[in-house]
């Protein structure tokens, strides 16, 4: 089907049903149930999901495959936010000329970044990357004011021309980013008993985009190209030896995977049209580096069930405060209430970095490969118990 053996047929079919049904499978818990808290099924944190799995994808292909560690991709992340905002002020509102834009101009500046980067290897080609992410952040946030608006941010205004689009809806405010008229914040809440389920436009044609993206990395892990970057990861001086010049190949890696941080951009700016300076930073080039890690590099899915569990822990346990833990323990005894409460505060709330730093260790330690890893273990031992106890029925049973 499309293309794909039966394994990433069926992979691609597990991506899309997790994306269709988000909204239900992230939101187990009635909204009015202490519970509730831990719900994801709301729309500006499912864009994020699919957002940043593109963001997490397009680096797996450099990062997975080549072995080329880039701490400079969030530049392109922030190249293609820019790029958008801009289609938005100067064209329309249509999401898709501006993430057509932000692909077009984060792949020439990847081309630029990645001919001058790759003429290094190893840790002197992640140091490159990360001195021009800083230089973009620098330019973007103050040297380049003309095009991002320094530190306030570019965002649109009724002045904008919009050449062809409305420069100011009806009342007198400013346009919503949309589809061929489809809006993409607008958002449908379907009531079921004490679950509340939120089918939101904006994200579903951001999930749509993942599926694509998904799709085309399955195609590129599995294509000649994809097998010469695995060459390259492996041994990539031997591979110069016979004579081959694997320069185009790394390179129209990093061209790639710039477009895919440029995408992801754009759909950011499309869900909300504003582009600041702090996406270009290099925490956010370091943020897609866990996400990778975690999820497990080189591996299809990894880098998005990585991006899932990181924004989960970003916009669920950081909401967790001393309120809401004192609302959990309130049924114990006042002296037990707090003490349990002062322990967990340093884990939740502001300091949700240091539960996700526990837990990155630990999956580092004991699952080098990620969460893909994980699951793999799991499926191998539940296969070993269901062949074990078939071995024993098989025993039991009295030949004929």
């Amino acid at each position: 089907m499309l293309g794909l053996n039966k394994k990433d047929a069926t992979l691609l079919g597990v991506v899309a049903v997790l994306v269709i049904f988000a909204p239900f499978i992230l939101n187990p818990f009635p909204a009015d149930s202490a519970m509730a808290q831990f719900n994801a099924g709301y729309p500006d944190l499912m864009q994020r999901f699919v957002i940043f799995g593109i963001f997490a994808v397009g680096f797996n292909l450099l990062f997975g495959l080549t072995g080329y560690l880039s701490f400079g991709h969030a530049a392109f992340l922030g190249v293609g936010s820019y790029s958008a905002v801009w289609m938005f002020k100067l064209l329309s509102m249509n999401v898709i000329p501006a993430i057509l834009l932000s692909m077009v101009i984060a792949g020439l500046f990847a081309l630029l970044i990645g001919f001058i980067s790759l003429r290094r290897t190893g840790i002197y080609f992640s140091i490159l990357t990360l001195a021009f992410a800083e230089m973009s952040f620098r330019l973007a946030y103050s040297v380049l004011t003309p095009i991002t608006n320094g530190e306030t941010g570019l965002q649109l205004t009724l002045e904008d021309p919009r050449i062809l689009g409305q420069t100011a809806t009806e009342s007198g405010g400013i346009p919503v980013t949309n589809l061929f008229g489809l809006e993409m914040r607008s958002t449908e809440v379907l009531n079921l008993g004490g679950w509340s389920f939120q089918f939101n436009n904006g994200y579903y044609m951001a999930g749509a985009l993942l599926l694509v993206a998904f799709y085309i990395s399955i195609r590129i892990f599995r294509s000649p190209f994809g097998m010469m970057l695995r060459a390259v990861k492996s041994n990539q001086q031997r591979m110069n030896y016979t004579g081959l010049n694997t320069k185009p190949y790394t390179l129209a890696a990093f061209v790639i995977s710039g477009m895919y941080a440029g995408l992801a951009g754009g759909l950011m700016a499309s869900m909300d049209p504003l582009a600041g300076a702090e996406r270009m930073q290099w925490t956010a080039s370091g943020e897609v580096v866990l996400m990778t890690i975690l999820g497990g590099a080189g591996t299809l899915i990894g880098p998005v069930l990585g991006a899932g569990f990181i924004k989960y822990f970003e916009n669920i346990f950081s909401k967790i405060n001393e309120a809401v833990l004192h609302s959990w323990f309130h049924a114990l005894p006042d002296g037990l209430e707090n003490a349990i409460v002062w322990v967990f505060e340093h884990f939740v709330g502001s300091g949700w970095h240091l539960t996700l730093g526990l837990l990155f260790m630990l999956v580092v330690t004991f699952l080098p490969g990620g969460l893909v890893e994980g699951g793999q273990r799991l499926g191998r031992l539940f296969g070993r118990k269901k062949d074990a106890e078939e071995k024993t029925a098989t025993q039991s049973t009295p030949a004929e």
